[in-house]
Formats: structure tokens, C-alpha cells, sequence
């Protein structure tokens, strides 16, 4: 039994799932997504302009970082780029003084950034292994 291996492997699939959720139920609804975010922010010092376009991305980010991940494919692109998305989050959430949002988007935070420097060694069950693409 390599345990390294199936707890790299679960909280792998752990932060994918949450992502790829995220992303996936508000794909179909992305207007009215794109809409409720743009209302939270209005009174925040960022402007609609940034505001919209990341409102459309968002989900579209969640979502494929998320299938990524769960895949197991370009792994350490995939966390990495699940960690930027989380760290404009925060930038967000803290401008609006969304205080009860934070601890959730820390945490997948440090899913990232934890799982980040054993995808070469860890990451046995993955897509990324199979096609030896780490």
C-alpha cells in the first residue's frame, strides 16, 4: 500500500469536485451568475468593467480546473491555476468584506498550494501518469 499516493489522490479528487461543482451549476445559469455577482460588487471599489468579464470566466475556471484535476491531467498546471483563481477570490471577498466566505476559499487555497510540490511524485493515478505526462 502506498499511502502517499491514495491521500495525494484523494484530496486531489477532493479539490477537483469542489471545483468542477462549482463551475458546473453555474454554467447553465451564467448570466443570472454574471448578474448576482456584479450586484455584490457594485459598491466595491472595482469597477463593473473588471467585474463582468471575471463574473463570465469564473465559472468557466472552476469548471475546468476542476475536470482537470479530477482527471488528473496537466495536474500541476491545474493547481496552480486553481490557486490563482482562489487568490482573486479572496482579493474580491476581502473588498467587500465578505468575512464569512474567507475561511472556504483559504482552505482550497491550501489544498493548491499543499498538493502543488508532490504532484511529480504522488500523482499515481492519473491521467498525467498514464500518458506519462509527469
Amino acid at each position: 500500500m502506498n499511502a502517499p499516493v491514495y491521500s495525494f489522490v484523494l484530496l486531489r479528487l477532493a479539490i477537483g469536485i469542489s471545483m468542477f461543482g462549482h463551475g458546473l451549476v453555474r454554467l447553465p445559469k451564467l448570466a443570472k451568475f454574471s448578474t448576482w455577482m456584479t450586484g455584490l460588487y457594485e459598491k466595491s471599489m472595482l469597477p463593473v468593467a473588471l467585474v463582468t468579464p471575471f463574473s463570465y470566466v469564473l465559472p468557466i475556471a472552476e469548471f475546468l480546473v476542476g475536470l482537470l484535476l479530477i482527471l488528473g491531467l496537466f495536474t500541476g498546471t491545474a493547481l496552480l491555476g486553481g490557486g490563482v483563481v482562489m487568490l482573486c477570490l479572496l482579493f474580491g471577498t476581502t473588498l467587500i468584506e465578505n468575512w464569512e466566505a474567507l475561511p472556504s476559499q483559504l482552505i482550497h487555497t491550501a489544498f493548491f498550494a499543499l498538493l502543488l510540490p508532490y504532484v511529480k511524485e504522488y500523482n499515481g493515478y492519473s491521467l498525467d501518469r498514464l500518458l506519462r505526462l509527469s
